[in-house]
């Protein structure tokens, strides 16, 4: 009979009608997929790290189930677990976007800020120390400090804020300590000034004793102030010794000196390399006296020599510092000073005629 056979496919049937073949979680693990890639896009590998490497590693999880599970018989596959991972592969991406976003706007809001910290800290530096003799490696630290500024300037426009942040506290690390030790020196140099304070007012009172003229140099602010019966009657930009910080100390050292000094000759023509020049009277006895102290020391090398040849003189007007000690003075201006200087006009070198505040001032 075929009644029993008939019976089975009847009762099969009902059983395929009331027991469907499991549907796998495509949408979920879409959504997933979807929201990884967004996160992605939003760079949360860089800024949500964690979250993003959560969510695919639980997206790998629910394809790894959905795997086991198609390799089970078709009617006894249980898909809930993979759609479970796919949720949760969903909101750790969702949160990872989230986070990279709020991060990156927090970031560029920070960089903002620090990057114009740092330009203003830079600005000050040109400002104070452009002509300020430092060493060697502090200015190449300032340099490579510069060079990250702008690497840093690049990345932030490129929207790599985090190459950016990296840059910018190299940079700041790197001008700021270079900033300190530029401001102790200077500071420590500035000491001096009651010094200097004493001959400047000594220098104007003979000006002003004797109806004549008197000049002092100002080396910090690169100026030669020309005083006639006491009152400041010129000025003009000066050049000085490549090394004119502190007073000169021996021959070749490329500095200035600093004391109260006089015009014992006038060069013109063929008698001077430089246009017109004033010699002065460079090294006087202080001078001899500090220097014999320092070879007593051993602070100078007995081989040292004390030097002389310190002029005023022209061929000036360079914008940099170059003479071996001289103050350079353009042609023109050395023309008006040497018409009015004469054999024993007083000529007073200081480090400032102002104190250190107000010289940052001018």
């Amino acid at each position: 009979m075929i009644i029993a056979p008939v019976a089975c496919f009847i009762t099969l049937a009902g059983f395929l009608t009331f027991y469907p073949v499991p549907d796998p979680p495509s949408g979920e693990m879409k959504i997933a997929r979807d929201s990884i890639s967004a996160a992605s896009r939003n760079e949360a590998e860089l800024y949500s790290c964690d979250l993003c490497n959560q969510a695919k590693e639980l997206y790998d999880s629910a394809l790894m189930v959905w795997r086991q599970e198609n390799e089970r018989f078709l009617y006894s596959r249980n898909y809930g677990r993979v759609a479970d991972l796919a949720g949760l592969a969903t909101r750790a991406a969702t949160h990872a976007t989230e986070g990279s976003v709020i991060l990156k706007t927090n970031l560029r809001g920070k960089l903002i800020w620090q990057l114009e910290e740092v330009n203003l800290l830079l600005k000050k530096i040109n400002t104070r120390f452009h002509s300020y003799p430092l060493n060697a490696e502090i200015r190449n630290r300032i340099s490579k400090g510069k060079m990250l500024l702008k690497d840093s300037e690049i990345a932030f426009r490129n929207m790599q804020y985090l190459d950016a942040e990296k840059t910018l506290t190299e940079s700041a690390i790197l001008l700021k300590t270079s900033f300190e030790f530029a401001d102790k020196d200077l500071r420590s140099y500035f000491r001096l000034y009651p010094k200097w304070k004493t001959w400047i007012d000594s220098t104007i009172a003979v000006s002003r004793k004797t109806g004549d003229y008197s000049i002092i140099v100002d080396k910090f602010s690169r100026k030669i102030v020309v005083y006639l019966n006491g009152e400041k009657v010129d000025e003009y930009t000066a050049e000085l010794g490549r090394n004119w910080v502190g007073h000169k100390r021996l021959r070749g050292d490329k500095a200035t000196p600093e004391g109260m000094y006089k015009i014992i000759k006038k060069l013109d023509g063929d008698s001077t390399l430089y246009y017109k020049a004033l010699l002065l009277n460079y090294p006087n006895e202080e001078d001899t006296a500090k220097f014999r102290i320092e070879i007593s020391r051993g602070s100078l090398p007995r081989s040292a020599k004390i030097g002389g040849m310190i002029e005023i003189h022209g061929n000036g007007g360079k914008g940099v510092d170059w003479t071996d000690g001289c103050i350079a003075l353009k042609d023109r201006e050395m023309d008006s000073i040497f018409k009015n200087a004469k054999v024993g006009t007083p000529v007073t070198i200081v480090g400032s005629m102002t104190n250190l505040l107000n010289a940052l001032r001018r």
